[in-house]
């Protein structure tokens, strides 16, 4: 994804992201990979969780986030102004290339990423960091009204929600609540390869 585009060797890319903009975030953070955790440690899992809580694991997604957002970049009133794929490393690298590729400062509260409550176990479980963990059909975007998004993305049926905003300079905060928790440090490997 990085090369000579921009500064730092990011990809450059359509569209823009300006200080105040929402970030949205579609899909669930790191449920891909769980699936493939908990298929490669299928006994383990069963026996630690109830069958009915790792149904959803067996479920294939009703949605296809990229679908989606190819779709609306066509209409005239296109509710977001810039996007970028999680996957790989989860959507904390996803965080990274987003403000790397449009070189826009964001602060993004973690508390607000929707994630299924079997990642969280899981990832408990394991010690693993939800963050970072392969988050195929999940994507990022800048957009002035985000409620606005996350309303039509789950009128198509794809969970979203606004988990923090674009601000002036290159910072990429994190917050956890009320509490600041840091900076977003440089891509780190997808906890599937820990696994």
């Amino acid at each position: 994804m990085r090369n000579a585009g921009r500064p730092g060797g990011f990809e450059a890319r359509d569209g823009y992201i300006k200080p105040g903009q929402d970030i949205v975030m579609a899909g669930y953070a790191g449920l891909a990979g769980t699936r493939i955790l908990a298929g490669k440690r299928r006994s383990q899992t069963e026996a630690w969780f109830y069958p009915g809580f790792l149904q959803c694991l067996d479920e294939p997604d009703t949605y296809d986030t990229m679908a989606w957002f190819k779709g609306q970049e066509k209409n005239k009133d296109c509710p977001f102004t810039a996007y970028i794929p999680a996957g790989e490393g989860g959507i904390l690298n996803a965080l990274w290339d987003l403000s790397g590729s449009y070189q826009a400062g964001v602060e993004i509260d973690l508390r607000l990423v929707p994630m299924r409550q079997v990642t969280v176990e899981l990832c408990e479980r394991w010690e693993l960091n939800p963050y970072r963990l392969f988050s195929e059909n999940c994507i990022l975007a800048a957009a002035d009204q985000g409620n606005r998004l996350v309303r039509l993305l789950e009128e198509a049926g794809i969970p979203a929600g606004v988990i923090g905003w674009a601000q002036n300079g290159d910072a990429r905060r994190i917050c956890h609540g009320r509490e600041e928790a840091g900076y977003l440090e440089r891509p780190q490997p997808d906890e599937l390869e820990r696994v």
